[in-house]
């Protein structure tokens, strides 16, 4: 049976992804302290968290979020264009529809030398910053932090280069629950682009 406050967390952890741009675990975490001391086993899921984002983006964004989530997947594109050497794949909010102009771009590059995706950036005189998360093997993975110019939205954007080994690709090609994939190569979003074109 779920937890009572479970459903809830969703709902307001839905609300700060699309208010403010969170990330899930974040916004999970923020809104159970919200209401009050939760366990860990009564955050929600990461599907169900994303299952409100959508009812909330239907409900309430639905004139702003498909032109700002193209021109997400158009800056995301060229990106995965300019880095092709590290097999990059397209995951997150830009990948799964939900995201907006406060969404981080999340790419996963997969390296044969964890190095070698910073260097390049040097190599073409690309600022960024680094961090790290797990890298869902028991490790940490460096993440490449680089701030671009969207047009589109005559905005900036904020640009999350994960470098993975090479080795961990196969596992991440396996989908959710409902068999939707959690991330996508470049010709995998263009089709995504091109099937959102207006007729």
């Amino acid at each position: 049976m779920a937890a009572p406050f479970t459903a809830e967390i969703a709902a307001s952890a839905a609300r700060l992804v699309v208010a403010e741009g969170m990330e899930y675990g974040a916004a999970k975490r923020k809104a159970a302290r919200a209401l009050g001391q939760v366990r860990p086993a009564e955050l929600p899921s990461n599907e169900a968290v994303e299952d409100e984002v959508r009812a909330h983006l239907t409900l309430f964004c639905a004139d702003t979020q498909p032109a700002e989530l193209r021109a997400l997947r158009e800056l995301a594109l060229g990106w995965m264009e300019r880095l092709a050497e590290f097999r990059p794949h397209v995951a997150g909010a830009v990948w799964r529809g939900t995201a907006t102009r406060l969404s981080a771009i999340q790419l996963e590059l997969y390296c044969d030398d964890a190095k070698s995706a910073e260097i390049a950036l040097i190599n073409r005189g690309i600022s960024y910053d680094s961090a790290s998360r797990p890298d869902g093997r028991g490790g940490e993975a460096t993440v490449l932090i680089v701030t671009v110019r969207s047009q589109a939205l005559n905005d900036h954007v904020t640009l999350h280069l994960t470098v993975l080994d090479h080795d961990a690709l196969r596992g991440a090609l396996k989908p959710d629950a409902q068999g939707r994939s959690w991330r996508g190569d470049a010709d995998a979003l263009r089709r995504l682009l091109a099937a959102e074109e207006p007729t």
